[in-house]
């Protein structure tokens, strides 16, 4: 639908390693998962001997998969990587698919409960680390299903910073 024209295997590398920051032994306490997942994407693609312009590639796409806009002004795995996800978790231009076609792929890859599954999965993933999701849509997760969970303000911070006026 974007035109795009993406490597196929780097797009597969970064599909299959987005959410891995979600889940042990691959998420770490002290950043978004996003970049949990995308230090794991690089690391096997280096591993295999890709080179580090592909890596970085790929590390982009992963750690920008749940940023809004800006992946699409970037490279062309970067930017389907986003589309990706926001049609399949959010249902974002699942209109614009061939219906057959979205058939064909949830027949193969049933989604039940994936609305109440994925959110789980999220709030599982981040739950333990909530400073990591400043700024981020991850907040909105942790606001609805963390009870007393307190998102940081950015208007706070400024007002708060130890700049003095």
């Amino acid at each position: 639908m974007r035109g795009l024209r993406p490597d196929p295997e780097l797009l597969y590398v970064a599909a299959l390693f987005h959410d891995t920051g979600l889940v042990e032994p691959y998420r770490s306490d002290d950043q978004r998962f996003e970049m949990d997942g995308a230090d794991q994407a690089r690391a096997f693609l280096l591993g295999h001997g890709l080179s580090e312009g592909d890596a970085n590639t790929v590390w982009t796409a992963v750690a920008l998969h749940t940023t809004p806009e800006v992946p699409y002004k970037m490279a062309a795995e970067v930017a389907a990587t986003t589309a990706g996800v926001e049609t399949d978790v959010l249902g974002l231009h699942l209109d614009g698919l061939d219906r057959a076609q979205v058939d064909e792929v949830t027949a193969a890859h049933p989604r039940p409960d994936f609305k109440r599954q994925i959110l789980q999965a999220f709030t599982d993933g981040f739950r333990h680390r909530p400073d990591t999701t400043f700024g981020t849509v991850n907040a909105d997760v942790l606001e609805h299903f963390v009870p007393g969970f307190r998102r940081v303000d950015f208007v706070d911070v400024i007002q708060n910073s130890a700049w003095p006026e």
